[in-house]
């Protein structure tokens, strides 16, 4: 009786363990490689991020992502776990704010798994002015460049129109 349960077991665990991942992994590699590759963004031939992980952007000339629960750190991608209700999360919206007004949320909150590389059109536009001032770009340019880099909504209903800020900063480097 024992020699069938483990032959079940050690037959399932190479169905279900090995042969169905690799073949899925494969599959993926086959139908649909960039994302499967981790949708990595080069810029002269150099990876310079993925265009699924949200990046840390300092300083006045360029445009800043959602706020990070995790850092930045895609090995510690998580939620904050602050609720509506939480006096925490008002607390850490209300510092981000600092006196500002007509902020939108995305600017103040950070997403469901911390690492969202995605703005909305809203809180990039919002940050045009600061960016053209501190470039010394015409904002004109600027809001041009992030509605052709804009994104609409996922099979063109789920979601808001939104930018990636990645492809984004790339887009302001390369204006110079």
């Amino acid at each position: 009786m024992l020699r069938p349960l483990l032959s079940l077991l050690l037959g399932a665990t190479l169905l279900l363990g090995v042969i169905v991942p690799l073949g899925v992994t494969a599959l993926a590699g086959l139908v649909l490689p960039e994302q499967a590759g981790g949708s990595l963004v080069r810029r002269e031939g150099q990876v310079v991020g993925s265009a699924l992980v949200g990046q840390n952007f300092e300083g006045d000339r360029w445009f800043h992502g959602r706020p990070s629960a995790a850092g930045y750190d895609a090995s510690a991608s998580a939620a904050s776990q602050l609720g509506p209700t939480s006096a925490a999360l008002l607390t850490a919206v209300t510092e981000r704010l600092a006196g500002a007004r007509d902020v939108p949320a995305d600017a103040v909150t950070a997403s469901g798994s911390g690492l969202d590389p995605h703005i909305s059109l809203e809180n990039a536009q919002g940050q045009v002015a600061r960016i053209a001032a501190a470039r010394g770009l015409p904002t004109r340019h600027l809001a041009e460049l992030v509605a052709r880099q804009a994104e609409g909504r996922e099979f063109g209903l789920l979601g808001e129109p939104r930018v990636n800020v990645l492809r984004l900063n790339l887009a302001l480097e390369a204006l110079r």
